[in-house]
């Protein structure tokens, strides 16, 4: 029996790895492949048959969007799925995607399930779910593992059931049901938060966390939360939202948490402290940031290092 192959497009190693473990998990035999960017995943789709591709929206040299055009004129790609993978959820990137052919979104953060579910159905109106089905462990087929199909993971809201499409028309209706508008990073509940010199929220696969930055490099962010039911996991991967400019414009900022401590020496601690480590190779990010810590404001009181 064939396998079936899922290439993986992103510039972050972390989130590229995120999805090949899920992935190769619950799918011993599925191939995946990968690129660093748009231009890089090009390359590799003009000499090999790819049957899903998984892919980020903000690159370097070609965007996810890019990638996506360019297949959708290519008579050998414009029938194969294309999730697009990005912390995006804004109304204008979504119409954007969908007039350009996107079939699904996954958002960032992302849990296995939320993954998982995406790629069964994608593959499902694509004829090759049984294909991918024949390769995953017994258990994962009687659990009814895949039963629930998140539509929340651009703003980490609680999952809910997906109602599978009738038929292919469908699919940019369903597309616009499942990607909520990206949420605001405006946070004053968190403003109270001890030594807040800015404010952002933290968007994990469980839900968000409005959430104060304490101090700022290229590499990481320090961050206070306010301890909650939601408990920040080292290694779980989160997006930070940070609001600029006068027009209150987001920045996504992919990443995961490198540590999280007490910020209050007692067991009870109100405060929680995370390092947030950047994953995104983005020149434009990178250069963001930069002008972030030159011009020492995300908002009106942010101090960089403070």
């Amino acid at each position: 029996m064939s396998k079936v192959s899922v290439l993986v497009v992103d510039d972050a190693t972390f989130i590229r790895d995120l999805v090949k473990k899920g992935l190769r998990d619950h799918f011993p035999g599925v191939q995946i492949v990968e690129a660093i960017n748009g231009r890089k995943a090009q390359q590799l789709l003009g000499r090999q048959s790819i049957d899903l591709i998984l892919c980020d929206w903000e690159m370097p040299e070609l965007s996810g969007l890019e990638l996506l055009g360019w297949c959708r004129e290519q008579d050998s790609l414009k029938t194969v799925p294309f999730i697009m993978v990005t912390s995006r959820g804004d109304k204008d990137n979504v119409i954007q995607a969908i007039q350009a052919g996107v079939s699904d979104f996954i958002g960032k953060p992302f849990s296995n399930e939320q993954l998982l579910t995406k790629v069964k159905k994608a593959l499902s109106r694509a004829g090759k779910l049984q294909t991918l089905l024949a390769s995953a462990p017994p258990k994962m087929l009687s659990s009814g593992g895949f039963a629930n199909d998140s539509l929340a993971a651009l703003t980490g809201a609680q999952a809910a059931l997906s109602k599978p499409a009738a038929a292919a028309p469908a699919e940019a209706a369903a597309a616009r049901q499942e990607v909520p508008r990206a949420p605001a990073a405006s946070a004053k509940s968190a403003g109270q938060a001890p030594g807040g010199r800015g404010q952002g929220q933290l968007r994990l696969a469980g839900g968000t966390m409005n959430c104060v930055i304490k101090a700022l490099s290229l590499k990481d962010a320090q961050l206070v939360v306010k301890r909650a039911e939601l408990l920040p996991q080292v290694l779980d991967s989160a997006v930070l939202d940070l609001e600029q400019g006068e027009g209150g414009e987001v920045a996504r900022l992919n990443g995961y948490l490198h540590a999280v401590a007490a910020l209050e020496p007692k067991p009870d601690s109100e405060w929680l402290l995370l390092t947030f480590k950047f994953v995104d190779q983005d020149p434009q990010k990178l250069d963001y940031l930069s002008r972030l810590i030159a011009r020492g404001t995300t908002q009106k009181h942010f101090v960089p290092g403070a």
